[in-house]
């Protein structure tokens, strides 16, 4: 990561400390949300290992550099991870000049999947990162759970 910006490991968000316990998260008892759905939740894996390599900083303008990103791709590629969750959005570009296409186009010639977020601002139609064939691609609908376009796909799926 570059000097001048933050160094520490830490989650200053949140965000991926929320991410990865709803993958590795424990068994916990009488959980619920504004005491709603009352029950016991547990991590999809709880016996996974998780592997964190922080790219971003909260520091500066552009706190996401595209070197950084590269750096993570390839110690995740290196450490044998079986797969990558990336939770960094931004806007659309061509597959063969973005980051994060190219970093996971890497990620699968060595069997790694990754998983990337299409962004957290949503509202926005026909503006979705995170769409190279290569990646799996995920959203999210509204409080209601109810998509808010219709998406067609070349294979009519």
């Amino acid at each position: 990561m570059h000097k001048e910006l933050e160094t520490s490991s830490a989650d200053t968000q949140g965000h991926d400390t929320h991410t990865g316990s709803t993958v590795v998260g424990a068994q916990v008892k009488g959980a619920s949300l504004y005491r709603i759905g009352k029950g016991t939740t547990r991590g999809s894996v709880p016996s996974a290992r998780l592997q964190i390599y922080k790219v971003c900083s909260t520091e500066g303008d552009d706190y996401c550099y595209e070197a950084d990103i590269f750096a993570g791709f390839g110690d995740a590629i290196n450490d044998g991870v079986d797969f990558i969750s990336l939770s960094i959005g931004g806007p659309p570009s061509e597959y063969f000049k973005d980051v994060i296409s190219i970093g996971s186009d890497h990620a699968i010639e060595h069997g790694i999947l990754t998983r990337a977020a299409t962004d957290n601002n949503g509202g926005y139609p026909n503006i979705v990162p995170n769409v190279a064939p290569w990646i799996l691609t995920v959203t999210a609908t509204d409080r209601a759970k109810q998509y808010k376009t219709t998406v067609g796909l070349e294979n009519r799926v």
